[in-house]
């Protein structure tokens, strides 16, 4: 890993999960201390920021544009990783990859969009490699504990089988938690990318992400409300589903396949038995898109403090080896997904990979893949992730 001025720089500090991430910064008293710094387009209010969170009154602040490539590339020869939060990426993301890819410094985001994962893998990975950048997408909700989930059940199917589980499914059991303005913004930016015929294509693609590796058709739960006799619940379709399962493969692929060739993931969420969970599984599937909800919150709103605290998800991993044998596995997370627990596990995951990173090759990764299970640790210590085997 190169030397550089800084260990982390936070791109976007300002918006709403850019502060959330600085803010785990400040008050993060893990040792090694990162240096680390402030960027964004504007540096008043990248002060205002750094002054209410509470961060030292000198800690550095970067002006730099989404679109101006020279002073992001100038950016990043100053740091060995950079944090972004500026999405959507399809629409602010491709300059400041590129200029990562060139200079080779490491960069993790927070990326659901595959269909910009898939260009930026084709456009910059051989670069990548070249330079050393290790590129590492969707660092947050989205998708890590879903890909070490699999991973951790994997590693645990192994052991007491001695095969993989040629077969999972993940479920979320519970979950409570808001969207933000940004997450909404990325979802219409997508919505408005499918409109080319290439883009639909990709997002109906369970391996977009795995270019010269094509596995075999896919469980398709579709937008149907279904009952799952392994776990006695009706599921609904789940939103980040499209994401997760894409990374989930790529990982598999980047791994060389451990979980298998013919791998099948699928992802849905567990409603409930019986009648109520049936009415629930109908309802959400039937459920308008948050889109169209006039009061649904804009660019840098989110939920509370004390909402995001009173977050919390769980999720149940099920897996079946080809002669039929079970082991399932729960994931934790101690606040709302998308924002409280993001903010700590892409830290945490910068601040591992800095330290534990060091042979890893430069390229497009998912962290899962770059990082292993080594990750698991530091998330339980530090992010409030939880892992553990279910009883049969």
């Amino acid at each position: 890993m190169k030397d550089a001025e800084f260990d982390v720089v936070v791109y976007g500090a300002s918006g709403f999960t850019g502060r959330l991430v600085a803010e785990h910064l400040v008050q993060r008293t893990v040792a090694p201390k990162l240096r680390w710094a402030m960027a964004g387009r504007d540096l008043e209010k990248l002060a205002t920021v750094r002054d209410e969170i509470r961060a030292p009154a000198d800690t550095p602040l970067i002006a730099a544009a989404a679109d101006d490539a020279g002073a992001l590339r100038g950016m990043v020869a100053r740091t060995k990783v950079v944090i972004t939060t500026v999405g959507p990426y399809q629409l602010y993301g491709d300059q400041l990859v590129a200029a990562c890819a060139a200079v080779g410094t490491d960069y993790l985001d927070l990326c659901g969009e595959p269909a910009w994962m898939r260009r930026m893998i084709d456009r910059h990975e051989a670069e990548a490699k070249a330079s050393g950048a290790r590129i590492l997408f969707s660092c947050g909700f989205d998708s890590i504990p879903f890909e070490l989930g699999v991973l951790f059940l994997q590693d645990a199917t192994k052991s007491k089988f001695g095969v993989p589980a040629s077969r999972i499914k993940g479920r979320v059991r519970a979950f409570r938690g808001l969207v933000s303005g940004g997450s909404l913004a990325s979802m219409k930016a997508t919505l408005e990318a499918a409109r080319d015929e290439q883009t639909v294509a990709l997002l109906k693609d369970p391996f977009a992400l795995t270019p010269g590796f094509r596995g075999p058709p896919q469980p398709e739960g579709g937008l149907q409300a279904r009952y799952d006799e392994d776990l006695g619940s009706w599921n609904a379709p789940w939103v980040m589903e499209v994401i997760n399962t894409r990374n989930v493969h790529r990982s598999n692929h980047l791994q060389g396949h451990p979980y298998g060739q013919d791998f099948l993931y699928d992802e849905r969420v567990l409603t409930g038995p019986g009648a109520e969970g049936e009415a629930r599984a109908k309802a959400m599937a039937a459920a308008s898109s948050p889109l169209a909800d006039p009061k649904a919150p804009k660019p840098g709103e989110g939920p509370s403090r004390e909402e995001r605290e009173a977050g919390f998800y769980e999720l149940i991993f099920v897996g079946v080896t080809k002669d039929g044998r079970k082991l399932s596995a729960l994931v934790r997370g101690d606040r709302d997904p998308g924002y409280g627990s993001t903010s700590k596990i892409i830290v945490e995951t910068a601040a591992h990979f800095l330290q534990h990173g060091g042979a890893v090759r430069g390229g497009i990764w998912t962290p899962g893949a770059a990082l292993g299970r080594g990750l698991i640790e530091p998330l339980t210590r530090y992010a409030g992730l939880g892992f553990q085997l279910l009883e049969e």
